[in-house]
């Protein structure tokens, strides 16, 4: 069940798909709020922070100042491999596209502006591309 390593391998399969929504990122002080799915959560000393869909988000009143497209990388990533979140990140930055980039552990998951997210996608397939 591992995931692989090889970084010319991540690249060149990688796949990246474009979820449908706007996604928020916003905090709470303890527990998520009944009836609300994050589909990222991360416990921080300051609270508790969730990437909800932004329906989600304005339906619970919480607060937040970014609205994101969520880009799933379909290749299955090892978590000890070395060097896909660098080399995504940086084809997007090299394109000014800022990236917050989450690790499951079947996949890595980028958080980009939902304004540019399918122009991110194409950049992540060209770089696939060239990878192959």
């Amino acid at each position: 069940m591992s995931g692989e390593q090889d970084l010319r391998k991540l690249l060149s399969g990688m796949r990246p798909e474009l979820n449908p929504g706007r996604y928020v990122f916003t905090t709470v002080e303890g527990d998520v709020p009944p009836g609300l799915v994050p589909v990222v959560t991360v416990t921080e000393p300051e609270g508790l922070t969730l990437v909800v869909r932004k329906e989600d988000a304005d339906a619970a009143d919480l607060p937040y100042d970014y609205e994101a497209g969520w880009i799933t990388l379909r290749v299955h990533s090892a978590l000890e491999a070395v060097g896909l979140t660098a080399a995504v990140s940086r084809e997007l930055a090299e394109a000014g596209v800022s990236c917050n980039v989450v690790a499951g552990f079947h996949h890595d998951h980028l958080f980009v502006p939902h304004e540019r997210a399918a122009g991110a996608v194409a950049l992540l397939e060209a770089l696939a591309e060239r990878s192959a």
